[in-house]
């Protein structure tokens, strides 16, 4: 396949895939080649999905975003933002009426976005015959019960539509943003039966859960703040069964077994930080980034 260079220009299967990056992979292709910036930078299609996730996250602000979704010309359908600390509640509502055709709107871990916030943009999206579809709102910080009636009643979800499927805590922590639609309902959040707070609540996969064998009535549904639950498998954690890992996730005891452990403190860590242990040419194992500091 041509790349962009004296040889020629980038072979056209490349163009079709623009469609599909994320922002920050689109804003790095443009880096690549003038043909490449080009069609980029004038073509409306790569930028109808709006997605932002790590590391352009961090560095995402109102103005950033406007500029990037300007680039849709009004069109954009997916926006997707995830943990963008610095967009605000000004910097969503300008994108929002300058796009009337968004379907999915996801701004999980916006700590900078208000419920009231969210809830005018999801009104201005709402106002006639509108297209939204989906909502992703965890991790917005002070949503209320009410707050969670007011999107349901705004984007038509009846009681037999706001019923969902479980939602299981390892899926849902290893799926992209988009992907969890596959997982979770037209809004994501709900009330914990456990606190009454809005957050993700999840439901405990193991077939032999250690809190139902414990408590024969106990309901092991609820969320993270309630239920400590194993990074990897999902299952929830009695003190008992809660083993230490090298990462400040938790870790159920036949989980920890099985994970590789680090060679001076016998933590391991969850497969999702596994980079992060420090390994050495000529040695097997690796030394987590803690015992790194104190011995290495």
């Amino acid at each position: 396949m041509n790349t962009c260079s004296e040889s020629g220009p980038p072979h056209d299967a490349l163009f079709f895939v623009l469609a599909y990056l994320p922002v920050f992979e689109l804003v790095s292709m443009s880096q690549v080649c003038k043909s490449l910036r080009d069609v980029i930078n004038n073509d409306i299609l790569p930028w109808l999905n709006v997605i932002v996730e790590p590391p352009l996250n961090t560095r995402l602000s109102d103005d950033i975003l406007m500029k990037i979704t300007s680039k849709a010309n009004g069109r954009v359908r997916v926006l997707s933002l995830m943990n963008c600390v610095k967009v605000t509640d000004d910097g969503l509502l300008k994108v929002v009426e300058e796009n009337h055709f968004i379907t999915k709107l996801y701004t999980p871990g916006c700590t900078s976005i208000t419920p009231e916030g969210f809830i005018r943009a999801v009104k201005l999206l709402t106002n006639e015959n509108h297209r939204l579809k989906s909502l992703k709102v965890s991790g917005i910080y002070n949503m209320k019960k009410e707050d969670l009636e007011t999107l349901h009643s705004l984007i038509n979800l009846n009681q037999a539509q706001q019923k969902k499927g479980k939602i299981f805590y390892h899926e849902y922590r290893k799926c992209s943003s988009l992907r969890h639609e596959e997982i979770d309902g037209s809004v994501d959040v709900d009330v914990c039966p456990k606190c009454h707070e809005v957050r993700m609540v999840f439901d405990c996969p193991g077939v032999f859960c250690p809190r139902k064998k414990q408590h024969q009535t106990i309901e092991c549904r609820g969320c993270d703040h309630c239920i400590p639950r194993c990074e990897e498998c999902g299952i929830c954690i009695t003190g008992l069964e809660l083993a230490e890992a090298a990462c400040a996730d938790a870790l159920c005891l036949e989980c920890w077994l099985q994970l590789p452990k680090c060679n001076f403190c016998n933590k391991p860590y969850c497969n999702q930080h596994a980079h992060q242990g420090c390994r050495f040419s000529g040695s097997s194992g690796f030394v987590c980034t803690t015992c790194h500091a104190k011995f290495c």
